[in-house]
This record gives structure tokens, sequence and C-alpha cells, in this order.
């Protein structure tokens, strides 16, 4: 960026003190004990939202009024949440056909334009997603969101191929879903997610 380590280390500091990052310490040769040296700082996102919204729009009170006006009403409204948020998805899906090769670099881009942040564990032939883009929501009504979101992300699945398939799972700092990779596992054992 043509700035001294120093004033690049100020800024990211002062980030830090508006809490927009958080730093880590770690040792950057994997070293450690005695003469592997001081721990580099390194700094990530913090989990605070930032919207900014001019003129004011309070979008999200809009969504936790609808969430709240849901769950008292009946099944059927329930299941027309649920319908249209398939039908979301498999619009967020592209209109043409893919091949295997590329299906999951397909779906890496269609999961990231949507705001999920998705990050491939070969290993564990998953695609789990760092973020949830409903997650203020969350807290207060887990069980629509998660379930409109499974939605939402069995209809890309439907509209991208058979290859992965949406799962409910917890983790912490993860979303409520992951993709699993459905595709036959290579003679390693791992699975060929792209950018893993």
């Amino acid at each position: 960026m043509g700035i001294s380590r120093h004033l690049a280390a100020f800024h990211l500091d002062r980030l830090v003190a508006a809490g927009l990052l958080e730093p880590t310490y770690q040792r950057r040769s994997g070293r450690t004990g005695p003469g592997a040296g001081r721990p580099a700082k390194f700094y990530r996102r913090s989990g605070v939202p930032i919207a900014v919204s001019l003129p004011p729009r309070r979008y999200e009170l809009a969504a936790e009024l609808f969430a709240a006006a849901l769950e008292q009403v009946d099944a059927e409204a329930h299941a027309a949440l649920v319908d249209a948020a398939r039908s979301y998805g498999v619009a967020l899906g592209p209109a043409t056909d893919r091949n295997a090769d590329d299906s999951a670099e397909t779906l890496l881009g269609v999961l990231a334009a949507a705001g999920f942040e998705p990050e491939p564990d070969p290993a564990a032939g998953l695609i789990r997603l760092r973020n949830c883009p409903f997650d203020a929501l969350v807290a207060d009504h887990r069980a629509l969101t998660c379930a409109m979101n499974l939605a939402l992300l069995e209809g890309v699945g439907e509209a991208l191929g058979p290859d992965f398939r949406p799962e409910r799972r917890t983790e912490e700092g993860f979303c409520c879903v992951a993709l699993r990779d459905a595709r036959s596992a290579p003679p390693n054992g791992g699975l060929e997610i792209p950018g893993g």
C-alpha cells in the first residue's frame, strides 16, 4: 500500500480500539519454545456488525417484526416462508447447468455473493459458512430463521445440482447450515473442494 509498517500498525490498532478488528498472536514459523521468537500480531474482522444507511433505514426492525408475527400464526405461514426461501435459493443459482468439475467453484461464488462467507473443509467434506446473513434474527427467532436459511440453501443446491447437500449443524462461529459434498471421496479419503 506504499505506507510504512509503523503507520499500518497504527491504523490497524485504531481499528482494534474502535471494535472493528480483533488481534491474534501466533508464530509465523510454527516453531515453539525458546528461540522461536516473539509471536506475530495478526488482525481479523471482529464480530461487530456494521451497517450504514443514508438516510436511515430500519430493515432489521422490519425483519424482526415479520418474524415475530410469523411465529404467532399457523403452520401454513411457516410453510409459505420455507417455500419462498427455497424459491429464492433456486433463483440465486445460475440458469445454466454446470458440470461436476466446476460445481464447487460455482457454489462458492454463489454463497460468497449472498454473504455467507463459505469456508471449504475438504478433509470433512463440508463447506462451512462463517457468516449468517440473518444473524440479527437468530437470537430471538432461531427456529424460524434457521428453517428459512436451510430452505434457501436447499434451493441453491437444487439449482446447482446434486453435488452438495445442505444440512443443519451447530458449530461455534459458523452458520447453522453447512453443505456436505455428496460426490464420491478421492482415494486419499479427502474431498476435493476448490479453495481448500
